[in-house]
């Protein structure tokens, strides 16, 4: 996957969780609400220039937090309420998510980190 798909990919993964969320949360079940579209803005940006994404896995596993702080607490709330429910939302999506992870900890557990 090069690394434009990749960026791609982890738009829609963050576009999907922060879905959940604002349904969850705010009860929008069409659009999302004006917090949630800013957030998602945001983070869209920072995904965008991300100097790290060709050999990153997740932004929580990087070394480099290039979030402001209130809007990484923001995805971290995000992340913690949408990640279970993903399972029913967008199964494969969730499965994908999960793979990811799993080789990202082995990967690290393999370089003593």
């Amino acid at each position: 996957m090069d690394t434009n798909q990749k960026r791609e990919k982890e738009k829609e993964m963050l576009g999907l969780m922060i879905r959940v969320y604002c349904r969850g949360k705010h009860k929008n079940k069409k659009e999302l609400c004006p917090q949630c579209q800013e957030l998602q803005e945001y983070a869209w940006i920072r995904t965008d220039k991300c100097p790290f994404m060709e050999t990153k896995t997740f932004c929580s596993a990087c070394k480099v937090h290039c979030y402001a702080p209130e809007m990484r607490e923001k995805v971290r709330e995000v992340m913690k309420y949408a990640g279970p429910r993903m399972l029913f939302y967008h199964p494969t999506a969730a499965i994908r998510h999960m793979g990811v992870t799993i080789q990202n900890k082995r990967k690290l557990k393999k370089e003593g980190k």
